[in-house]
Protein backbone atom coordinates (compact mmCIF):
# COMPACT_ATOMS: atom_id res chain seq x y z
CA UNK A 1 0.00 0.00 0.00
CA UNK A 2 1.54 3.47 -1.01
CA UNK A 3 1.26 6.44 0.97
CA UNK A 4 -1.39 7.72 -1.38
CA UNK A 5 -3.70 4.77 -0.57
CA UNK A 6 -4.02 5.72 3.04
CA UNK A 7 -5.55 9.15 2.12
CA UNK A 8 -8.91 8.80 1.07
CA UNK A 9 -11.89 6.79 2.46
CA UNK A 10 -14.59 5.43 0.53
CA UNK A 11 -17.27 7.79 0.60
CA UNK A 12 -21.00 5.83 -0.29
CA UNK A 13 -23.49 6.82 -2.71
CA UNK A 14 -20.92 9.22 -4.46
CA UNK A 15 -22.92 12.33 -4.78
CA UNK A 16 -22.03 13.98 -8.58
CA UNK A 17 -21.32 17.06 -6.43
CA UNK A 18 -17.84 14.74 -5.47
CA UNK A 19 -17.49 13.44 -8.58
CA UNK A 20 -16.93 16.66 -10.70
CA UNK A 21 -13.52 17.96 -10.72
CA UNK A 22 -13.71 20.75 -8.28
CA UNK A 23 -10.93 22.52 -10.13
CA UNK A 24 -12.12 22.04 -13.49
CA UNK A 25 -13.12 24.72 -16.37
CA UNK A 26 -16.37 22.67 -16.93
CA UNK A 27 -17.20 23.22 -13.10
CA UNK A 28 -16.50 27.14 -13.79
CA UNK A 29 -18.58 27.83 -16.16
CA UNK A 30 -21.40 25.60 -14.86
CA UNK A 31 -21.87 27.23 -11.73
CA UNK A 32 -21.22 31.16 -13.52
CA UNK A 33 -23.56 30.72 -15.85
CA UNK A 34 -26.56 29.33 -13.52
CA UNK A 35 -25.39 31.35 -10.56
CA UNK A 36 -25.47 28.80 -8.53
CA UNK A 37 -21.41 29.58 -7.61
CA UNK A 38 -21.06 28.34 -3.63
CA UNK A 39 -18.37 28.23 -1.21
CA UNK A 40 -16.51 26.44 -3.88
CA UNK A 41 -15.39 29.52 -5.76
CA UNK A 42 -12.83 30.07 -3.07
CA UNK A 43 -11.27 27.43 -3.45
CA UNK A 44 -7.43 27.22 -4.16
CA UNK A 45 -6.95 25.02 -6.85
CA UNK A 46 -4.38 21.93 -5.83
CA UNK A 47 -1.61 23.57 -8.01
CA UNK A 48 -2.21 26.51 -6.58
CA UNK A 49 -1.21 25.01 -2.83
CA UNK A 50 1.58 24.89 -0.65
CA UNK A 51 3.83 27.20 -2.07
CA UNK A 52 5.84 27.70 1.06
CA UNK A 53 7.69 24.25 0.50
CA UNK A 54 10.61 23.00 -1.30
CA UNK A 55 9.93 21.59 -4.92
CA UNK A 56 10.08 18.12 -3.93
CA UNK A 57 8.50 18.12 -0.74
CA UNK A 58 5.62 20.17 -2.25
CA UNK A 59 5.26 17.52 -5.26
CA UNK A 60 5.14 14.93 -2.45
CA UNK A 61 2.19 16.97 -0.80
CA UNK A 62 0.19 17.64 -3.95
CA UNK A 63 0.10 14.04 -4.72
CA UNK A 64 -1.30 13.24 -1.23
CA UNK A 65 -4.04 16.07 -1.74
CA UNK A 66 -4.74 14.98 -5.05
CA UNK A 67 -5.25 11.47 -3.96
CA UNK A 68 -7.47 12.05 -0.69
CA UNK A 69 -9.74 14.43 -3.40
CA UNK A 70 -9.97 12.19 -5.89
CA UNK A 71 -13.00 9.26 -6.93
CA UNK A 72 -11.80 6.57 -4.57
CA UNK A 73 -11.00 3.86 -7.56
CA UNK A 74 -12.72 0.91 -6.05
CA UNK A 75 -15.89 2.66 -6.30
CA UNK A 76 -15.66 3.91 -9.77
CA UNK A 77 -18.46 1.10 -10.63
CA UNK A 78 -20.79 3.21 -8.97
CA UNK A 79 -20.65 6.39 -11.01
CA UNK A 80 -24.05 7.05 -12.72
CA UNK A 81 -23.95 9.22 -15.90
CA UNK A 82 -27.37 9.67 -15.66
CA UNK A 83 -26.97 11.19 -11.74
CA UNK A 84 -24.74 13.45 -13.07
CA UNK A 85 -26.58 14.89 -15.68
CA UNK A 86 -29.73 15.45 -13.38
CA UNK A 87 -27.28 17.29 -10.82
CA UNK A 88 -26.14 19.60 -13.99
CA UNK A 89 -29.61 20.70 -15.05
CA UNK A 90 -30.75 21.02 -11.45
CA UNK A 91 -28.34 24.20 -11.05
CA UNK A 92 -31.05 25.96 -13.02
CA UNK A 93 -34.12 27.58 -11.50
CA UNK A 94 -35.62 29.52 -14.31
CA UNK A 95 -39.28 27.81 -15.27
CA UNK A 96 -37.98 28.01 -19.01
CA UNK A 97 -35.02 29.47 -20.85
CA UNK A 98 -35.00 31.61 -24.28
CA UNK A 99 -32.26 28.99 -25.55
CA UNK A 100 -30.03 26.10 -24.34
CA UNK A 101 -26.57 25.65 -25.01
CA UNK A 102 -24.53 22.49 -25.47
CA UNK A 103 -20.79 21.62 -26.10
CA UNK A 104 -16.93 22.07 -25.24
CA UNK A 105 -16.25 24.19 -22.73
CA UNK A 106 -15.58 27.46 -23.42
CA UNK A 107 -15.59 31.30 -21.75
CA UNK A 108 -17.34 32.64 -24.70
CA UNK A 109 -20.14 30.26 -24.74
CA UNK A 110 -20.96 31.26 -20.90
CA UNK A 111 -20.60 34.67 -21.84
CA UNK A 112 -22.83 34.25 -24.56
CA UNK A 113 -25.56 32.33 -22.24
CA UNK A 114 -25.21 35.18 -19.70
CA UNK A 115 -26.15 37.31 -22.56
CA UNK A 116 -29.02 35.22 -23.95
CA UNK A 117 -30.42 34.84 -20.41
CA UNK A 118 -29.79 30.97 -21.71
CA UNK A 119 -28.66 27.55 -19.83
CA UNK A 120 -25.34 25.75 -20.34
CA UNK A 121 -25.21 22.13 -20.46
CA UNK A 122 -21.55 20.79 -20.76
CA UNK A 123 -21.32 17.32 -23.30
CA UNK A 124 -18.52 16.12 -21.43
CA UNK A 125 -17.25 16.42 -17.49
CA UNK A 126 -13.83 15.52 -16.24
CA UNK A 127 -13.00 13.41 -13.00
CA UNK A 128 -10.07 11.70 -11.20
CA UNK A 129 -9.47 8.21 -9.73
CA UNK A 130 -6.94 7.55 -7.76
CA UNK A 131 -4.41 5.53 -8.91
CA UNK A 132 -1.82 4.45 -5.84
CA UNK A 133 1.51 3.49 -6.84
CA UNK A 134 1.78 5.93 -9.60
CA UNK A 135 4.13 8.09 -11.42
CA UNK A 136 3.89 10.57 -13.43
CA UNK A 137 6.41 8.94 -15.96
CA UNK A 138 4.82 5.84 -16.21
CA UNK A 139 2.09 6.45 -19.15
CA UNK A 140 1.92 2.43 -20.01
CA UNK A 141 0.77 2.25 -16.38
CA UNK A 142 -1.91 4.87 -16.40
CA UNK A 143 -3.45 3.25 -19.31
CA UNK A 144 -3.51 -0.04 -18.43
CA UNK A 145 -4.39 1.05 -14.80
CA UNK A 146 -7.09 3.69 -16.63
CA UNK A 147 -8.20 0.91 -19.05
CA UNK A 148 -9.33 -1.36 -15.70
CA UNK A 149 -11.40 1.63 -14.35
CA UNK A 150 -12.76 2.65 -17.79
CA UNK A 151 -14.02 -0.97 -18.23
CA UNK A 152 -16.11 -0.87 -14.64
CA UNK A 153 -17.51 2.93 -15.83
CA UNK A 154 -19.12 1.98 -18.97
CA UNK A 155 -20.13 -1.20 -17.85
CA UNK A 156 -22.80 0.49 -16.09
CA UNK A 157 -23.02 3.35 -18.12
CA UNK A 158 -24.03 2.83 -21.82
CA UNK A 159 -24.63 5.94 -23.07
CA UNK A 160 -20.84 7.35 -22.63
CA UNK A 161 -17.40 7.07 -23.29
CA UNK A 162 -14.14 7.78 -21.66
CA UNK A 163 -11.21 9.94 -22.75
CA UNK A 164 -8.47 9.51 -20.37
CA UNK A 165 -5.61 12.11 -20.46
CA UNK A 166 -1.93 11.39 -19.19
CA UNK A 167 -0.19 15.62 -18.50
CA UNK A 168 3.06 15.74 -17.04
CA UNK A 169 3.06 19.26 -18.43
CA UNK A 170 -0.66 20.36 -17.24
CA UNK A 171 -1.02 18.18 -14.16
CA UNK A 172 2.60 18.12 -12.33
CA UNK A 173 3.05 15.79 -9.64
CA UNK A 174 -1.09 15.08 -9.44
CA UNK A 175 -1.25 12.60 -12.81
CA UNK A 176 1.14 10.51 -10.78
CA UNK A 177 -1.48 9.75 -7.91
CA UNK A 178 -4.35 10.26 -9.58
CA UNK A 179 -5.73 9.29 -13.55
CA UNK A 180 -8.11 11.91 -15.36
CA UNK A 181 -11.13 11.16 -17.30
CA UNK A 182 -13.56 12.90 -19.66
CA UNK A 183 -17.17 11.41 -19.71
CA UNK A 184 -18.49 12.07 -23.32
CA UNK A 185 -21.97 11.55 -23.90
CA UNK A 186 -22.57 9.81 -26.87
CA UNK A 187 -25.96 9.96 -26.64
CA UNK A 188 -28.19 12.49 -24.98
CA UNK A 189 -28.99 12.47 -21.36
CA UNK A 190 -32.44 11.26 -20.01
CA UNK A 191 -32.49 14.50 -17.63
CA UNK A 192 -30.75 17.07 -20.98
CA UNK A 193 -34.04 15.66 -22.95
CA UNK A 194 -36.49 16.37 -20.04
CA UNK A 195 -35.29 19.63 -19.21
CA UNK A 196 -35.20 20.64 -23.12
CA UNK A 197 -38.93 19.44 -23.43
CA UNK A 198 -40.01 21.20 -20.44
CA UNK A 199 -37.93 24.21 -20.24
CA UNK A 200 -36.51 25.60 -23.17
CA UNK A 201 -39.29 27.64 -24.11
CA UNK A 202 -41.56 27.72 -27.26
CA UNK A 203 -40.32 28.39 -30.30
CA UNK A 204 -36.57 28.35 -28.51
CA UNK A 205 -33.44 27.34 -29.94
CA UNK A 206 -30.41 25.21 -29.04
CA UNK A 207 -27.06 25.58 -29.98
CA UNK A 208 -24.26 23.22 -29.71
CA UNK A 209 -20.81 23.94 -29.82
CA UNK A 210 -18.04 21.70 -30.50
CA UNK A 211 -14.12 22.24 -30.57
CA UNK A 212 -12.46 20.24 -33.30
CA UNK A 213 -9.24 20.44 -32.28
CA UNK A 214 -7.04 17.24 -32.59
CA UNK A 215 -4.54 14.96 -31.07
CA UNK A 216 -2.91 11.42 -31.16
CA UNK A 217 -5.38 9.25 -29.39
CA UNK A 218 -5.09 5.72 -28.58
CA UNK A 219 -8.23 3.46 -28.94
CA UNK A 220 -8.05 1.08 -26.25
CA UNK A 221 -11.61 -0.36 -26.73
CA UNK A 222 -14.55 1.07 -28.77
CA UNK A 223 -15.46 3.17 -25.43
CA UNK A 224 -12.09 4.17 -23.96
CA UNK A 225 -9.39 6.17 -25.54
CA UNK A 226 -6.02 7.68 -24.36
CA UNK A 227 -4.15 10.10 -24.87
CA UNK A 228 -0.65 12.12 -23.69
CA UNK A 229 -0.92 15.27 -23.43
CA UNK A 230 -3.41 17.91 -24.41
CA UNK A 231 -3.52 21.09 -27.20
CA UNK A 232 -5.38 23.05 -23.65
CA UNK A 233 -1.99 24.50 -22.47
CA UNK A 234 -0.09 25.70 -26.04
CA UNK A 235 2.04 21.95 -26.31
CA UNK A 236 2.68 20.25 -29.29
CA UNK A 237 2.51 16.33 -29.57
CA UNK A 238 6.17 16.08 -30.21
CA UNK A 239 6.74 17.94 -26.62
CA UNK A 240 6.61 14.90 -25.28
CA UNK A 241 9.42 13.46 -25.40
CA UNK A 242 12.88 12.94 -23.82
CA UNK A 243 14.46 14.68 -26.82
CA UNK A 244 12.55 17.65 -25.45
CA UNK A 245 15.20 19.30 -22.81
CA UNK A 246 12.23 21.20 -21.37
CA UNK A 247 10.07 17.88 -20.90
CA UNK A 248 12.72 16.50 -19.85
CA UNK A 249 14.18 18.83 -16.90
CA UNK A 250 9.75 18.42 -15.66
CA UNK A 251 10.08 14.49 -15.81
CA UNK A 252 13.44 14.90 -13.75
CA UNK A 253 11.58 17.27 -10.90
CA UNK A 254 8.99 14.77 -10.61
CA UNK A 255 11.26 12.01 -10.08
CA UNK A 256 10.20 9.82 -13.00
CA UNK A 257 12.60 7.41 -13.81
CA UNK A 258 11.74 6.88 -17.19
CA UNK A 259 9.14 8.25 -19.95
CA UNK A 260 8.45 5.44 -22.56
CA UNK A 261 8.57 6.52 -26.23
CA UNK A 262 5.07 7.21 -27.95
CA UNK A 263 4.22 5.66 -31.25
CA UNK A 264 4.75 8.76 -32.95
CA UNK A 265 2.36 7.21 -35.56
CA UNK A 266 -0.94 7.15 -33.34
CA UNK A 267 -3.51 8.86 -35.36
CA UNK A 268 -4.84 12.05 -34.71
CA UNK A 269 -8.86 12.16 -33.24
CA UNK A 270 -10.73 15.09 -31.52
CA UNK A 271 -8.99 15.84 -28.76
CA UNK A 272 -10.72 15.50 -24.91
CA UNK A 273 -12.55 18.80 -25.23
CA UNK A 274 -14.12 18.05 -28.33
CA UNK A 275 -17.23 15.83 -27.39
CA UNK A 276 -19.01 12.72 -29.31
CA UNK A 277 -20.38 13.33 -32.50
CA UNK A 278 -23.25 11.44 -32.39
CA UNK A 279 -24.98 13.50 -29.48
CA UNK A 280 -25.80 16.59 -32.07
CA UNK A 281 -27.36 13.71 -34.11
CA UNK A 282 -29.32 12.86 -31.24
CA UNK A 283 -30.01 16.74 -30.27
CA UNK A 284 -30.96 17.50 -33.98
CA UNK A 285 -34.11 15.22 -33.62
CA UNK A 286 -35.35 17.16 -30.71
CA UNK A 287 -36.66 19.57 -33.08
CA UNK A 288 -36.16 22.39 -35.91
CA UNK A 289 -34.10 25.28 -33.62
CA UNK A 290 -31.41 23.26 -33.40
CA UNK A 291 -28.21 24.87 -34.27
CA UNK A 292 -24.36 24.00 -34.34
CA UNK A 293 -21.02 25.71 -33.94
CA UNK A 294 -17.85 23.96 -34.88
CA UNK A 295 -14.50 25.36 -33.85
CA UNK A 296 -10.48 24.41 -34.67
CA UNK A 297 -9.85 27.23 -32.38
CA UNK A 298 -11.00 28.41 -29.34
CA UNK A 299 -9.64 31.99 -29.96
CA UNK A 300 -12.08 32.35 -33.26
CA UNK A 301 -14.96 31.73 -31.34
CA UNK A 302 -13.66 34.37 -28.58
CA UNK A 303 -13.24 36.58 -30.74
CA UNK A 304 -16.46 36.03 -32.63
CA UNK A 305 -18.35 36.39 -28.98
CA UNK A 306 -16.29 39.56 -28.14
CA UNK A 307 -17.07 41.83 -31.64
CA UNK A 308 -21.15 40.53 -31.01
CA UNK A 309 -21.24 41.69 -27.23
CA UNK A 310 -19.27 45.23 -28.10
CA UNK A 311 -21.55 45.64 -31.15
CA UNK A 312 -24.62 44.92 -29.24
CA UNK A 313 -23.35 46.89 -25.95
CA UNK A 314 -22.58 50.08 -28.23
CA UNK A 315 -22.80 53.32 -26.56
CA UNK A 316 -22.61 51.41 -23.10
CA UNK A 317 -19.02 52.09 -22.40
CA UNK A 318 -15.96 51.20 -23.81
CA UNK A 319 -14.22 48.90 -22.12
CA UNK A 320 -12.57 45.24 -21.89
CA UNK A 321 -11.96 42.76 -20.18
CA UNK A 322 -9.49 39.63 -21.25
CA UNK A 323 -10.21 36.72 -19.03
CA UNK A 324 -7.91 33.33 -18.37
CA UNK A 325 -9.12 30.23 -17.91
CA UNK A 326 -11.18 29.54 -14.63
CA UNK A 327 -10.86 33.05 -13.78
CA UNK A 328 -14.17 34.64 -15.29
CA UNK A 329 -17.48 36.07 -14.25
CA UNK A 330 -20.04 36.60 -17.28
CA UNK A 331 -22.47 38.65 -14.98
CA UNK A 332 -20.34 41.13 -13.24
CA UNK A 333 -18.85 41.69 -16.82
CA UNK A 334 -22.56 41.82 -18.49
CA UNK A 335 -23.65 44.28 -15.44
CA UNK A 336 -20.17 46.45 -16.49
CA UNK A 337 -21.05 46.89 -19.60
CA UNK A 338 -17.32 44.62 -20.20
CA UNK A 339 -16.71 43.44 -23.49
CA UNK A 340 -15.17 40.07 -22.52
CA UNK A 341 -12.57 38.10 -24.70
CA UNK A 342 -11.80 34.49 -23.29
CA UNK A 343 -8.39 32.87 -23.67
CA UNK A 344 -8.10 29.09 -22.53
CA UNK A 345 -5.32 29.34 -20.83
CA UNK A 346 -1.81 30.77 -20.51
CA UNK A 347 -0.39 29.64 -23.51
CA UNK A 348 2.04 31.92 -25.18
CA UNK A 349 -0.03 31.25 -28.62
CA UNK A 350 -2.98 32.43 -26.80
CA UNK A 351 -2.15 35.20 -25.41
CA UNK A 352 -0.85 36.33 -28.93
CA UNK A 353 -4.10 35.62 -29.97
CA UNK A 354 -6.08 38.15 -28.41
CA UNK A 355 -3.15 40.28 -29.11
CA UNK A 356 -4.01 40.21 -32.37
CA UNK A 357 -8.00 40.67 -32.13
CA UNK A 358 -6.98 43.69 -29.61
CA UNK A 359 -4.81 44.99 -32.55
CA UNK A 360 -7.44 44.45 -35.20
CA UNK A 361 -10.27 45.75 -32.88
CA UNK A 362 -10.91 49.81 -32.77
CA UNK A 363 -9.51 50.79 -29.63
CA UNK A 364 -10.89 50.28 -26.05
CA UNK A 365 -11.00 53.24 -23.21
CA UNK A 366 -9.56 50.34 -21.40
CA UNK A 367 -8.30 46.90 -21.16
CA UNK A 368 -8.42 45.27 -18.04
CA UNK A 369 -6.48 41.75 -18.16
CA UNK A 370 -7.00 38.71 -15.24
CA UNK A 371 -3.76 35.85 -16.08
CA UNK A 372 -4.99 32.81 -14.92
CA UNK A 373 -1.29 30.84 -13.70
CA UNK A 374 -0.93 27.83 -15.14
CA UNK A 375 0.58 25.67 -12.72
CA UNK A 376 3.96 25.32 -14.85
CA UNK A 377 6.53 27.01 -16.38
CA UNK A 378 8.02 27.05 -20.00
CA UNK A 379 8.54 28.03 -23.66
CA UNK A 380 5.17 27.73 -24.19
CA UNK A 381 3.56 29.82 -21.34
CA UNK A 382 3.50 33.39 -21.56
CA UNK A 383 5.12 35.86 -19.72
CA UNK A 384 4.05 38.51 -17.06
CA UNK A 385 5.10 40.83 -19.85
CA UNK A 386 3.13 39.54 -22.50
CA UNK A 387 -0.07 39.74 -20.32
CA UNK A 388 1.02 43.58 -19.20
CA UNK A 389 1.45 44.61 -23.21
CA UNK A 390 -2.40 43.42 -23.88
CA UNK A 391 -3.68 46.44 -21.13
CA UNK A 392 -1.59 48.47 -23.74
CA UNK A 393 -4.23 48.36 -26.12
CA UNK A 394 -6.56 50.43 -24.11
CA UNK A 395 -6.32 54.32 -24.18
CA UNK A 396 -5.98 54.48 -20.29
CA UNK A 397 -3.85 51.91 -19.14
CA UNK A 398 -5.09 49.33 -16.61
CA UNK A 399 -2.98 48.13 -14.07
CA UNK A 400 -2.76 44.60 -13.50
CA UNK A 401 -3.97 42.74 -10.42
CA UNK A 402 -1.12 42.14 -8.48
CA UNK A 403 -2.10 39.11 -6.44
CA UNK A 404 -2.46 36.95 -9.35
CA UNK A 405 0.77 38.95 -10.92
CA UNK A 406 2.71 37.54 -7.88
CA UNK A 407 1.37 34.28 -8.22
CA UNK A 408 2.80 33.74 -11.89
CA UNK A 409 2.99 30.98 -13.62
CA UNK A 410 3.57 28.60 -10.92
CA UNK A 411 0.51 29.13 -8.22
CA UNK A 412 -3.19 29.37 -9.74
CA UNK A 413 -5.35 31.27 -7.77
CA UNK A 414 -9.16 30.38 -7.07
CA UNK A 415 -12.06 30.94 -9.60
CA UNK A 416 -13.71 34.01 -7.15
CA UNK A 417 -10.42 35.84 -7.83
CA UNK A 418 -11.97 36.89 -11.14
CA UNK A 419 -15.47 38.26 -9.43
CA UNK A 420 -13.43 40.31 -6.67
CA UNK A 421 -11.83 41.89 -9.72
CA UNK A 422 -14.49 42.75 -11.63
CA UNK A 423 -16.66 43.94 -8.22
CA UNK A 424 -14.42 47.28 -8.65
CA UNK A 425 -16.14 47.83 -11.95
CA UNK A 426 -18.73 50.56 -12.31
CA UNK A 427 -21.93 48.38 -12.21
CA UNK A 428 -24.85 49.39 -14.06
CA UNK A 429 -28.75 47.87 -14.01
CA UNK A 430 -28.32 44.67 -15.69
CA UNK A 431 -29.26 45.00 -19.55
CA UNK A 432 -32.00 43.21 -21.36
CA UNK A 433 -31.02 40.05 -22.74
CA UNK A 434 -29.75 39.88 -25.89
CA UNK A 435 -32.04 38.18 -28.70
CA UNK A 436 -31.85 34.62 -29.64
CA UNK A 437 -31.99 35.16 -33.26
CA UNK A 438 -29.47 38.25 -33.51
CA UNK A 439 -27.28 36.16 -31.79
CA UNK A 440 -28.21 33.13 -34.72
CA UNK A 441 -27.58 35.58 -37.30
CA UNK A 442 -24.21 37.23 -35.82
CA UNK A 443 -22.69 33.41 -35.63
CA UNK A 444 -23.62 32.78 -38.96
CA UNK A 445 -22.52 36.19 -40.51
CA UNK A 446 -19.07 36.41 -38.75
CA UNK A 447 -18.60 32.50 -38.23
CA UNK A 448 -17.22 31.62 -41.78
CA UNK A 449 -14.92 34.64 -41.78
CA UNK A 450 -13.19 33.35 -38.55
CA UNK A 451 -13.06 30.67 -39.88
CA UNK A 452 -16.11 28.76 -37.96
CA UNK A 453 -18.93 26.34 -39.44
CA UNK A 454 -22.49 27.71 -38.15
CA UNK A 455 -25.65 25.77 -39.14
Amino acid sequence: MTTYETMSEPRGGLPADDLVDADSLCRALLSTVSGTLGGWVARTPLLGRRGQLPPARRHFELARDAYAEAVPHDLVGSIDAEAIAGWIVGHYRAAEYPAVLLGSPHGSAAHLAVALGAAWLPTSVPLTVTWPGGSPGDWPGALEWGAELASRITAHNPSITVRQVHDPLRGGPLCGATVRFHLRWATLPAAYERFLRARLAPGGSTLLSRDLRTWPVTAVTARHSFQVGSPVGGSNPEDYSLANPEFRRALEALGAASWPRIDPDTPPRYAERSGEPSLGVDLGRLGSGSHRLLYARPETFSACVADMMRQWRAGAGDRCVIECGRLLDPWLARAGALVPYWAESAARTTVEAAEMWLAGSDRFDRVAVLPEPPGHTGVHVATLAQWRSLASFGRRREPMDRFAASRYPMLPVATGHATRMLAGAELRPLPPAMPVAYALDRLQQSGSTLGMLFT
